[in-house]
């Protein structure tokens, strides 16, 4: 059984739950169509791409877990996550935001078309321009820890309603840019998608060292992440994975049990 979510003004999309995350189960291709069919002065919606931290992150973060519930698209970037859910009878696709965005940027925006980023680095918004050839590209880059700034918090929402875009690149990276585009729907002025794809614009550019294409086919991106920087993401992969590996089997328990819905 898949649930239906639907959106004011909005075609609906399938909706699955699985370890305790919210995903529409949609495929690069499907999820490029929808942001570019969707009208480009509606109010500010969010897409989400979460993964195993996702899982981990809403535990204790209300206004991250509110994004992920009430966001408009929310596509699984999780070869783990996905095989996984398989175990359970559930499919719930491969759209992770890095290639979402490559498709996006390379066949989807026109190049004179305006676009907003919020965070990254100049030097990455300096190649997108060269590399693809934008000429409207508008950047904003908040302080650290902005999200616990308001001031901060108020700047990038200004800068977003001073410069509005069909798409606003926020390149903060979870649960910041989630909470941050959160508080952009609260604040009522935006319109667009604040689309939260973390390092996809790094990689895209080539700012940023993917890991090797077998690697990544055979879902193995985190063990070679976790290799080059041991120190700063073990705690990312071996702890809060972990937890999302447990909220997986129950979750797989309780479908194949018949105690829950598989959707």
């Amino acid at each position: 059984m898949v649930k239906q979510l639907k959106t004011k003004g909005e075609a609906g999309f399938s909706v699955v739950r699985f370890a305790g995350l919210r995903f529409t189960p949609l495929s690069v291709e499907q999820t490029v169509d929808a942001l570019l069919g969707r009208e480009a002065r509606a109010p500010f919606a969010i897409f989400v791409t979460p993964n195993a931290e996702h899982a981990y992150l809403r535990r204790g973060n209300i206004e991250f877990r509110e994004a992920g519930d009430g966001c408009w698209i929310s596509t699984n970037d999780s070869r783990v996550l996905r095989r996984a859910a398989k175990l359970a009878g559930l499919d719930l696709d491969f759209a992770p935001g890095a290639y979402v965005v490559d498709r996006l940027v390379r066949n989807g925006i026109a190049r004179d078309e305006p676009i907003t980023v919020i965070g990254a680095t100049t030097e990455i918004v300096q190649a997108l321009s060269a590399q693809f050839g934008f000429s409207r590209i508008q950047q904003h880059i908040p302080p650290m820890g902005m999200i616990r700034n308001d001031e901060a918090v108020r700047a990038a929402i200004d800068f977003i309603a001073a410069h509005p875009a069909r798409f606003v690149f926020v390149a903060m990276g979870p649960p910041q840019s989630e909470q941050f585009c959160q508080r952009v729907i609260a604040d009522g002025r935006c319109t667009g998608v604040g689309l939260c794809i973390g390092s996809s614009l790094a990689v895209l550019t080539g700012r940023s060292d993917p890991a090797p294409a077998w690697m990544e086919r055979s879902g193995m991106v985190w063990a070679y992440r976790l290799l080059k920087e041991p120190g700063r993401l073990w705690r990312r992969y071996l702890v809060r994975g972990m937890l999302a590996m447990g909220l997986c089997v129950g979750d797989i328990v309780r479908i194949r049990l018949g105690l829950r819905a598989n959707g």
